[in-house]
């Protein structure tokens, strides 16, 4: 499962204003709680804005939220609201799995095609059942899924001329087959946007000057000169932020990071004024500084009623085009700029991380999340690579256009199989990279 997820920073500000953590976790404590109680009282409440990645935190009707976290005797409860938000993120990634796979089995059983196999992830079999010659199973690593055929399988019992193995069927009847997990994702984003206009409204997002500091972090060289969550970084060293939009998020980013153990002022409107602050950046063991806070774009969201079933189509449409003209952009500025946008390709972990922070901040923004990652996947399976559905449908074409006669069986094979050799080391390299990202794995490095 790999997705990019570059184009965030706008998509995700329209349900949540977006955010970039600048730094790590201050340095550890005897604990490895991620927020450290602020006094030795038996119960600590710390008062916390949740994050999000691209960075982003819920606002609801244009307020800005804070949770409150109880400490007791050293444990975080803060850590049993990440665990539900992470499985509530890993609940829509499933979701969208199956999904994709639903549209590749239906597709094929509706034409009375055979199926041997629908599985939910890869590695051992965690449980399975069987129904009508069809093996159900769900595995162990909820990385993807997949739908198998017994077309060149040696151990069934269809003779290899059956009419209705997918390999014998005509080259449209494939194409539906394997275009349809691509058409089920697509169909389940505009459902799912189609839902949250109807029960939740359409989220409208008015941007205000400035960089807004959701979160500081105990014990930073923020907390420790004065800055405050809920503050708004005016300017930097005199020079003001006079712009809106994601882009001032990275800005103060390259100048913090620009600046170990060197003063910078920092323009702050708090409430009704305005006030200047000092702050020395720590330096990070990489060289770059960090003042310990968490950025968002400042911005408020407000949502919009539709007034009757024509407006909720309207509505849907109008939003289900502009995310997908954002996500094809988005891939396309990955690929004109692949050496710099790379990073920005996201497996299994990052996406569930992502979608964790999206729950903790506003469950209303599980709605474009999940919307958003269908259409990212939609669009990524498409492309023409080898062990991917646009990959099949690129042997298709050459089958169409050589008048039917398919390319040699080893030939496509060896294709295939590096193709999936590639994929299995890149979801590997992802997965590692993700990972070692978290913050909490950070925290314990």
């Amino acid at each position: 499962m790999i997705a990019n997820l570059s184009s965030s920073p706008h998509l995700f500000a329209r349900f949540s204003s977006s955010r970039i953590p600048i730094s790590d976790f201050p340095p550890k404590s005897k604990t490895h709680n991620l927020f450290k109680p602020l006094s030795s009282s038996p119960c600590s409440i710390i008062y916390r804005d949740t994050p999000i990645p691209f960075r982003s935190r819920g606002l609801r009707d244009g307020a800005r939220k804070k949770f409150p976290t109880c400490a007791i005797g050293g444990l975080d409860l803060g850590v049993f609201e990440s665990a539900q938000s992470v499985l509530e993120a890993a609940a829509v990634l499933t979701a969208i799995i199956v999904v994709h796979e639903s549209g590749h089995f239906f597709a094929a059983y509706l034409q009375g095609i055979h199926v041997s196999k629908f599985a939910v992830g890869f590695g051992p079999i965690l449980a399975k059942f069987n129904s009508k010659n069809v093996e159900y199973s769900v595995r162990a690593f909820p990385l993807g899924g997949f739908v198998a055929f017994p077309d060149n399988d040696p151990d069934s019992d269809i003779p290899a001329d059956d009419v209705n193995l997918l390999k014998n069927r005509p080259i449209f009847d494939r194409v539906v087959v394997i275009s349809a997990g691509v058409i089920a994702n697509i169909v389940f984003a505009y459902v799912i946007i189609f839902a949250q206009v109807l029960f939740v409204g359409l989220p409208v997002q008015e941007s205000f000057p400035g960089v807004l500091v959701p979160e500081v972090r105990p014990y930073s060289a923020a907390s420790r000169d004065g800055l405050l969550p809920g503050d708004v970084i005016l300017g930097l060293d005199d020079v003001e932020l006079s712009r809106t939009g994601p882009s001032l998020v990275s800005e103060v980013v390259d100048v913090i990071r620009n600046s170990p153990n060197r003063k910078v002022v920092f323009k702050i409107g708090r409430g009704t004024e305005n006030v200047k602050i000092n702050i020395t950046p720590d330096k990070n063991v990489d060289g770059t500084g960090r003042i310990g806070v968490q950025l968002s774009p400042n911005v408020k969201l407000s949502k919009v009623k539709p007034r009757d079933l024509f407006e909720v189509f309207r509505f849907s449409g109008r939003e289900f085009w502009g995310l997908s003209s954002n996500v094809l952009d988005s891939l396309k500025q990955t690929f004109m700029n692949f050496s710099q946008s790379a990073s920005k390709v996201s497996g299994p972990v990052a996406i569930i991380a992502v979608g964790a922070e999206v729950a903790k901040s506003n469950t209303d923004g599980l709605f474009q999340f999940a919307a958003i990652l269908n259409l990212n996947l939609a669009v990524i399976y498409i492309l023409p690579l080898p062990a991917l559905d646009g990959g099949s449908l690129a042997f298709l074409l050459i089958e169409a256009a050589r008048g039917g006669r398919k390319l040699p069986f080893e030939l496509e094979q060896q294709i295939m199989s590096s193709g999936i050799m590639l994929v299995i080391v890149l979801g590997v390299f992802l997965l590692v990279r993700d990972t070692l990202n978290l913050d909490i794995i950070k925290d314990l490095l």
